[in-house]
């Protein structure tokens, strides 16, 4: 075996272990689908103050997905839908309830004081922090920006043993009498829960939606129809690639096993790549998975049908080999190429479950030119080398 080879095959080891890790220690995000969870569909509002125009629109998609993070929710799909129309799809959320009070909820806090006028705002927030206060009730401990110091600063000052209202939208929360003069630190209390008091910070710290969401579709999936939909893909994921994997032993023999090697790197790279990038696995997901094991073995057909000619035209088993890898490639590349830029422009100009299938089949693509091309290729030599004029009749030629 030449040293170059050698080392090629270390180097693949290397690969399958290091994707094996990554498999085992990263975690598969599931999508709605398959995880269960909620999807809702909020439509922007107009008011007598604002309008639910474009610019509205796309800041409330901004606020809502701010929210979200905060939420903790993995890899949420967020997504405009029409011109006022805002789809949340949230998996494994426990709480669908919860998460529809927080994220539709406009949270426009204003401090007013007797007369009615409005003091500062919630955009004159630098942070808010639920905690208990002095008595141990729950409150939102909050920071205000420079130019929020400065009004409250003012205001508490003018209003020493006066009352200064705190509203979210437009209901009461608390009312305390100003003590002394505060400059850049408050806290609001009469929240009622700490839970609330955290959900009201949360909604804070991400900022007030621009104009009124109206929730007009809510649902609950369950993970029961997620766990059948995993069940029948995977038994579709083995017919498949043991029918595959059949067929490639029964008319390429040698290179047959060296492409079904091949075909488990790829299924390794592909998974370990999907867990690392914290991509989310959903159904259609699946189905450009199993879509990709076949994709993955053609360009071996390719390269394998250009050997056999080689070799039919009187070249030598090795002769064959670089012949037909150097032959097959360019027709590998063309074809890959067209699939990747469909499936390009599904992702950019796709949503949710269609975007997940263009990574699937993407990633898929990618790894199966880098298996045909360089795994098989390398797998093949190592054989070979070790006595040419022994394995060509393997060959199928």
């Amino acid at each position: 075996m030449r040293p170059g080879t050698l080392w090629r095959l270390v180097g693949i080891a290397i690969l399958v272990v290091a994707c094996a890790l990554a498999i085992y220690k990263l975690p598969m995000n599931l999508g709605l689908d398959l995880r269960g969870g909620t999807r809702m569909v909020l439509e922007a509002r107009d008011t007598d103050t604002v309008k639910a125009d474009e610019d509205a629109v796309v800041r409330a998609k901004e606020v809502i997905e701010r929210r979200v993070n905060q939420l903790g929710v993995a890899e949420p799909v967020i997504y405009r839908q029409g011109a006022k129309r805002i789809v949340v799809e949230l998996a494994g959320v426990k709480d669908p309830h919860r998460a529809r009070e927080i994220i539709g909820r406009t949270a426009q806090l204003e401090f007013k004081d007797e007369q009615g006028n409005v003091i500062m705002t919630g955009n004159d927030l630098k942070n808010a922090t639920a905690g208990p206060d002095e008595y141990g009730r729950p409150a939102v401990h909050f920071e205000l920006t420079s130019e929020g110091a400065r009004k409250f600063e003012k205001a508490t000052r003018e209003n020493i043993g006066r009352p200064i209202s705190i509203y979210l939208d437009q209901e009461l929360l608390s009312a305390p009498v100003v003590q002394s003069v505060i400059k850049d630190k408050g806290q609001i209390t009469g929240i009622g829960s700490m839970e609330r008091a955290k959900d009201l910070s949360m909604m804070l710290r991400a900022g007030a939606l621009p104009v009124p969401l109206d929730l007009l579709h809510s649902e609950v999936l369950e993970p029961i129809l997620g766990k059948e939909s995993i069940d029948q893909s995977k038994v579709a994921a083995i017919i498949g690639a043991g029918l595959v994997v059949l067929f490639m032993l029964a008319v390429y023999r040698l290179p047959g096993v060296m492409a079904d090697i091949a075909l488990g790197v790829y299924g390794l790279i592909v998974l370990a790549v999907l867990a690392s990038i914290h991509a989310v696995l959903t159904l259609p997901g699946i189905a450009g998975l199993i879509l990709s094991v076949g994709m993955a073995v053609d360009a071996n057909v390719i390269i394998f049908e250009r050997i056999k000619e080689e070799m039919r035209g009187g070249k030598r088993l090795r002769a064959a080999i670089e012949a037909g890898f150097a032959r097959a490639f360019g027709c590998i590349l063309d074809s890959n190429v067209t699939t990747l830029i469909t499936a390009g422009v599904l992702y950019i100009y796709g949503t949710g479950a269609v975007r997940g299938f263009a990574v699937t089949l993407g990633l898929g693509i990618l790894a199966s030119m880098f298996t045909a091309i360089v795994v098989t290729r390398v797998l093949i030599t190592a054989v070979v080398d070790r006595n040419p004029e022994r394995y060509a009749k393997y060959f199928g030629a």
